[in-house]
């Protein structure tokens, strides 16, 4: 018999491969394989397990419970309705719709592109790494998991949160901008190069650009979210230097 669980709590690959682990050491488990992105595990077992069980074979950072599934009828039969990439990704676009929202505010009258540039950067960062503030023991594991540097130098990864507060900050109160957007090319240079192999490979992670808090897949959305900074920096740093 098969069963599906959700299980929250995992940030990685490394907890997906955590969480198989201990369930196959349980007795009259077949077979347990876990999917990261949609946060599940499928059991096959020869004799049936209660969740109480399931549960306490697991690490505490670790949540599992049977999975409640919406149905929809059809002519046909009965669909398991899934949440579409769209419909995963909806804090990210929403929370991009008001950062630029708050810029225009800022800089409608009288329109200045390069402040509202300015405005953009310093809000996306200050959000952003508000969300990973949250949850500074599991943003770095998530992180290093795509980041290059972070996998190779893990503190990186605890100070990153640290690193875009202070640009938000130099680019909102315009301080030593020419700094702030080299910087910026370097950081999201580097992570974007991850962000691509991930896409390349396609591994399916969690995207930690809005920290552990919201749990949103590694998707083109991250690569083109990266890239709009990437180009906005470019576009200034060109400005600046003419």
């Amino acid at each position: 018999m098969k069963h599906t669980y959700t299980i929250t709590g995992m940030t990685c690959n490394n907890c997906k491969v955590s969480v198989e682990e201990n369930l196959n050491k349980l007795d009259h488990v077949v077979n347990a394989a876990v999917d990261l992105e949609r946060a599940e595990a499928t059991i096959e077992m020869s004799k049936h397990i209660p969740v109480e069980t399931l549960q306490k074979t697991l690490p505490n950072k670790y949540t599992i419970s049977e999975k409640h599934k919406i149905n929809v009828f059809k002519s046909s039969g009965v669909v398991e309705q899934e949440k579409t990439d769209l419909q995963q990704l909806f804090p990210l676009f929403l929370i991009f719709g008001y950062i630029t929202i708050a810029s225009v505010i800022l800089n409608y009258n009288p329109w200045n592109s390069s402040e509202f540039m300015l405005d953009f950067m310093g809000l996306f960062y200050i959000v952003f790494s508000f969300f990973k503030m949250l949850d500074l023991k599991g943003f770095p594991e998530s992180f290093r998991v795509y980041d290059p540097v972070a996998k190779v130098v893990p503190v990186y990864g605890w100070v990153y949160p640290f690193i875009e507060t202070i640009l938000g900050v130099m680019f909102l109160m315009r301080i030593e901008i020419p700094i702030a957007l080299i910087i910026t090319l370097i950081i999201l240079g580097i992570t974007t190069i991850g962000v691509t192999k991930t896409l390349l490979d396609k591994k399916a992670i969690q995207c930690a650009c809005l920290g552990t808090a919201l749990k949103l897949p590694m998707t083109k959305a991250t690569f083109i979210e990266n890239s709009i900074m990437i180009v906005m920096a470019i576009v200034m740093l060109i400005k600046t230097f003419n």
